[in-house]
């Protein structure tokens, strides 16, 4: 299930692309089949082996153009070990609502981004994330949960201020807004029936894709898509440009950039990204 559109990231063979909280890898596999060298970049050693497990499964079933790598690397988004502009294409996709420190994770972004490179960064929409931690609190409130409810504008705005113009937005997944307000309105922990049988129907969905279910979802993504998408090139602004006050949530959890040092690009950068050379 992508939640970005590749065509508009452009996405092309040869491209060096960066999927920063890959996760278990559910966008690299798309980058990957297209021809893109994949560098998948999580916390999670665990997620990494199977996001590693699935790519080399593409490998033997031929689902890859030839030469074509990825390298899975341990690491965090406020501080990445990878060098400066080594990256043609950069996605950060349902992260930074979890990392208290945005601003350093984006100047991150914007530092290991080739010019004239671009970058997708998607997190939950504002309408259907306020709605879900009005009903609950188990869904944000705890050990690596949401730490805050974006707007779009203002995740722009700190975009700009490290160097990434916003030059288009995207929605996605509205049927999945309403799964999430069912969770955690019966509560999140709860096995409930009609969670269940909604589940059911968004694995149908995404397995059989059918023509009835993407109409609908393409009509309400604009509305309550779960996911925003902001589309980034690299720009022109300077790094250092002075940060914005952050608004906060009634819950009181949105922090204020202001004050905070921003890592501009490093006086020398760092040693050039090299590729494992033990194979594909």
């Amino acid at each position: 299930m992508l939640t970005l559109d590749y065509d508009r990231l452009d996405v092309q063979a040869g491209n060096d692309l960066l999927d920063l909280g890959c996760g278990e890898g559910r966008h690299t596999f798309e980058a990957y089949r297209r021809g893109a060298n994949v560098v998948s970049l999580d916390l999670s050693h665990a997620d990494l082996a199977t996001t590693r497990t699935w790519t080399g499964a593409m490998d033997l079933a031929g689902e890859r153009p030839a030469g074509t790598r990825t390298a899975p690397v341990v690491g965090d988004l406020r501080s990445l070990p990878l060098p400066d502009a080594s990256f043609d294409r950069v996605i950060a996709s349902e992260v930074l609502e979890h990392i208290e420190d945005d601003a350093r994770a984006v100047a991150e972004i914007a530092r290991v981004l080739k010019p004239g490179g671009l970058a997708a960064i998607t997190v939950p929409r504002w309408l259907p994330e306020r709605i879900c931690w009005a009903l609950s609190d188990e869904y944000h409130a705890n050990e690596g949960g949401h730490v805050r409810i974006y707007r779009a504008s203002d995740l722009a705005s700190l975009c700009r201020d490290a160097g990434l113009e916003h030059t288009g937005t995207g929605h996605a997944h509205a049927l999945h807004s309403v799964y999430w307000w069912l969770k955690c309105a019966v509560g999140v922990h709860r096995d409930a029936a009609v969670v269940r049988a909604y589940h059911r129907l968004l694995v149908w969905d995404i397995v059989k894709k059918p023509r009835t279910t993407r109409v609908l979802e393409q009509v309400l993504n604009p509305v309550i898509g779960k996911s925003v998408v902001l589309y980034l090139p690299q720009g022109l602004t300077c790094l250092t440009a002075p940060a914005r006050p952050r608004r906060a949530d009634r819950h009181g959890t949105g922090s204020s950039a202001a004050g905070r040092s921003r890592p501009g690009r490093r006086a020398g950068g760092r040693s050039a990204w090299c590729w494992p050379t033990s194979g594909d």
